[in-house]
């Protein structure tokens, strides 16, 4: 069993920055593929960004390609979202995500993943 914890979320103006991190307890993430997602508010969870094993391959959505960028750093055991020009429809709340995923073109599915975190809140104030 993997537990992730989220942190680094909070309340920032927009164009402003925040880095997520995400761990686990009690169990390396080193060997699986790591996803965030996000939940705005009265709307569906969506995919935000994922990485595979070594950090070698990354995808985003569209919506936050060119200010966000996903890395981890498996010697700390912890995966980073670092968000750059954040705007109001950033708002929401945030997930990481792990799962043994073979084929890069399934990061996006929610259902590909194994464990997830409780979350953090981004919110943007305009």
């Amino acid at each position: 069993q993997v537990q992730l914890v989220e942190s680094g979320g909070g309340l920032v103006q927009a164009g402003a920055s925040l880095r997520l991190s995400c761990a686990p307890s009690g169990r390396t993430i080193s060997s699986y593929v790591m996803g965030w997602f996000r939940q705005p508010p009265g709307k569906e969870r969506e995919f935000v960004a994922a990485i595979n094993w070594s950090g070698s391959s990354t995808t985003y959505a569209d919506s936050v390609k060119g200010r966000f960028t996903i890395s981890r750093d498996n010697a700390k055991n912890t995966v980073y979202l670092q968000m750059n020009s954040l705007n109001s429809e950033d708002t929401a709340v945030y997930y990481c995500a792990a799962g043994r995923i073979y084929r890069s073109s399934s990061y996006y599915r929610q259902g590909e993943y194994d464990y997830w975190g409780q979350g953090t809140q981004v919110t943007v104030s305009s």
